[in-house]
Parts: structure tokens; C-alpha cells; sequence
């Protein structure tokens, strides 16, 4: 029954049906020819998305819409700006810090992109800076956005897995910000090599003026991953939070948001959650019935056969989590990968959270790697550059993300 599953799932990816199609329609009909009585399926879409931790989903998504289309998002590049835009091909560094800055409000890879993306690209051409090298970089920081928390793939983790959301979110700041060191690592190199021009004089008083112009955009985080820290709210609480705080900054301190422009922000952030969710219900069928079979403990068993090395099987895991974001988007990677892999994981001592982040920075990477590579195509929307282009120039970028991967994983520093 695993192999018509599979061959099903193949099939009907080949095919070109969404992603949530493809999963239910396999599974359901693997189920169908193995005679299990298809009252399953509701049952287990619903059991799926029955979760309180969940309602922090759409709430981030929101949240980093509303801050990604307006004043916030610029006014937190002009303080990165004002930092470090001294330094020659300075505002490629300014592009890491603002992604950085941004993936602490927005939990989403491609908001993220987006809103550093629409910002940044048209000065860093003014300026003479590569525009296809400037835009993949851009692309390569958003994947920051699903590391640093909140993220909404660590949530979605953290339900199939059973751990704490807070936990988790903990453990996301060393990895994100050493994915951040890295590309800057790079950007810093290319800008010497290509003798990028120096951007914002270093000024004491432009910094202390860009930080009180974006005092609003920073507070964000610290309200909200210092609540949920503290103990004050939850994060499903804080998620909330978040859109309150969004709404009332872009309303009545910086008044760069129409109710025309909410409306159409709310729209899309739900068709945005509708789609994840549905993948999610979808994949809950899938994760039942490999279970069912028994599929998870014939892996781990296969795995540990091949090789009593540890390190060995880490690699091949981590192998299979890049080559799986290659294909497909992240949220239902995350949740075909995570039911059939944490098994194997435990079996080998790697504790939940390092093995939730381990999978949340492959995948993420997947997000810059295509085909399937939704922050370059944002990136290609935003600076009106071909995505053939980007993706040559995000090689260099790429490669360093792989390498502080293979530190997250094999220097659990934060585990």
C-alpha cells in the first residue's frame, strides 16, 4: 500500500495538480484500494487542524502583511542603513540586516523578501550594485524570516511534533542569526571585489534619528517574543497581539494604511492561510495512514541498517530534507517529512527541538533553490528581473546557507 501511495503521489505531482490535491487524492485513493472506510478522511482533516497552537498561523501571516506593506519595513532598512551603510557594498550587508530585522515581526520567508525587496532594490541599482546579485541576496535573507521566531513552519513543527511552541522559538535565534553572519560574510566579499560604492556616511545622529523613526517596527518583537518568554501570553496570544499592534501602528502612528489597502491585506493573508491549512488537513490523512502501515518504523529501520554511524544517517537525513524543499513548498515538506523522520531521529538521540530545527533551515533553504524557490520569484516580481538570472546569481549565497546548515546540525549549540 506504501508503494501505490507513492507511485499515486508521484503521478499526480507530474500532473501539475496543488500540492493539497495531490496529497489528498493519493492518500485517498491508497486508502479506497486497501479497503479502509473513507469516514477516515474527515475525521483526521478535522483532528489535524484541531489545534489551538495553530490559530497563531494566520495571525502571523497578518501580522507581516500589514508591516511588510507599509512604513515599518522602510523605516527599519533606514536604521540598518544607518549602521552599517558605511562600509563599501554596505547596503548589501543593510539588505541581511533588515531581512534579519523583518523575519523577527513577519514569521514568513516570502514576506520577508517582499518587504526588504520593495525597499532596498531600487536604491541598490541607483547605486551600481549587480541588480540580479542584489535581489538573490534579498532572496537568500528571506529564508531568515522562517528561522528567527515567530515562524510559522517552527508552529506548524511544533503541533505534529507535540513540543513547546516557546521552545522551539528559543532555539531559532542562533541558527538565524548565524544564516545572517553568513550571507554578510559573502556580501562583504563581493563588495570588494566589485568595489560596490560606500552608501550613508557613519553619523551618531542619523542613527539616533533612523532608531526613533523606526522605534515603532523594532517594539515588535521585543513585545512579542518578550511576552511569550515571560510567560505573558501564549503564542497563539501573542500572534494576535501582533496583528493588533500592526494595525494600530499603521493606522494612527504612521497612517500609511487605507481600509481599501486592510481589506485587501486581509484577503490575500487568508487565502494565504486557507491554502496552508488545507495542506495541513490534507496532510494529517497522509501522516494516519503511514502511520497505519507502519511506514515511519520501516524507515528508521532501513535507515540504521544502511549505517550504524550516526553522523552518516544525519547527513543522508539532512540530504533528504534539501532534495524534498527542492520540490515542494515548505509547510507540506514539513509535514509529509516531519511524521516520518522524527522516529528515525529519536532513535538516533537527537533531541525534537534540534531535529525541528534541523528541518525548518533545510526547508527554508528549499525556499532559494529551484524549481520550486517561492523567495526568488518574489525577488523576480519585485525587481522586475528574470528568475533565470537570480537563480545563477544566488549560487554563492546558497552555498554558504548549506554550510552553516551543516553547523546547525552537527553543532548543537543552542540544543
Amino acid at each position: 500500500m506504501s508503494l501505490i501511495l507513492a507511485a499515486l503521489f508521484i503521478l499526480f505531482l507530474l500532473m501539475g495538480l496543488p500540492i493539497a490535491f495531490v496529497i489528498g487524492a493519493s492518500t485517498m485513493s491508497a486508502l479506497q484500494l486497501g479497503s479502509v472506510p473513507l469516514m477516515v478522511v474527515p475525521q483526521q482533516m478535522f483532528a489535524g487542524i484541531n489545534s489551538f497552537a495553530l490559530v497563531a498561523v494566520p495571525m502571523f501571516i497578518l501580522a507581516g502583511d500589514i508591516m511588510a506593506q507599509g512604513e515599518i519595513s522602510k523605516r527599519l532598512v533606514a536604521f540598518a542603513d544607518s549602521l552599517f551603510g558605511f562600509v563599501k557594498g554596505g547596503l548589501s550587508v543593510v539588505s541581511v540586516l533588515a531581512g534579519m530585522f523583518f523575519a523577527a515581526i513577519s514569521g514568513s520567508g516570502a514576506a520577508t523578501t517582499a518587504a526588504v525587496g520593495a525597499s532596498l532594490v531600487p536604491e541598490l541599482r541607483r547605486k551600481g550594485y549587480d541588480p540580479a546579485s542584489a535581489a538573490a541576496l534579498i532572496a537568500a535573507s528571506g529564508t531568515i524570516g522562517v528561522v528567527i521566531p515567530p515562524s510559522v513552519p517552527i508552529i506548524i513543527y511544533a503541533v505534529i511534533a507535540q513540543e513547546s511552541v516557546e521552545k522551539l522559538f528559543l532555539s531559532g535565534f542562533i541558527p538565524g542569526i548565524a544564516m545572517g553572519l553568513g550571507l554578510i560574510a559573502v556580501a562583504l566579499v563581493q563588495g570588494h571585489r566589485r568595489a560596490y560604492p560606500s552608501g550613508t556616511a557613519f553619523s551618531l545622529r542619523t542613527i539616533g534619528r533612523t532608531l526613533l523613526s523606526a522605534s515603532w517596527g523594532l517594539m515588535a518583537p521585543l513585545i512579542i517574543l518578550g511576552g511569550i518568554f515571560s510567560g505573558i501570553f501564549t503564542p497563539s496570544e501573542a500572534a494576535v497581539i501582533a496583528v493588533d499592534y500592526a494595525i494600530l501602528v499603521s493606522f494612527f502612528v504612521y497612517r500609511d494604511l487605507t481600509l481599501r489597502g486592510f481589506y485587501q491585506i486581509v484577503m490575500r493573508a487568508g487565502v494565504t492561510t486557507a491554502v496552508i491549512l488545507f495542506v495541513i488537513a490534507a496532510s494529517s490523512v497522509l501522516s494516519w495512514a503511514l502511520a497505519s502501515w507502519q511506514v515511519p518504523n520501516a524507515i528508521a529501520g532501513f535507515a540504521l541498517s544502511l549505517s550504524g554511524n550516526v553522523y552518516v544517517l544525519l547527513l543522508l537525513i539532512m540530504l533528504l530534507i534539501l532534495i524534498t524543499g527542492v520540490f515542494l513548498e515548505t509547510a507540506s515538506a514539513l509535514i509529509i517529512l516531519t511524521p516520518m523522520l522524527l522516529p528515525l531521529a529519536a532513535q538516533m538521540g537527537i533531541g525534537t527541538v534540534h531535529f525541528g530545527i534541523i528541518i525548518v533551515v533545510g526547508l527554508a533553504i528549499g525556499m532559494v533553490t529551484p524549481p520550486v524557490a517561492i523567495n526568488l520569484f518574489v525577488a523576480s516580481t519585485t525587481a522586475s528581473i528574470p528568475l533565470e538570472r537570480i537563480a545563477r546569481a544566488v549560487i554563492p549565497y546558497l552555498l554558504v546557507l548549506i554550510a552553516v546548515y551543516l553547523i546547525i546540525a552537527f553543532v548543537p549549540l543552542a540544543f
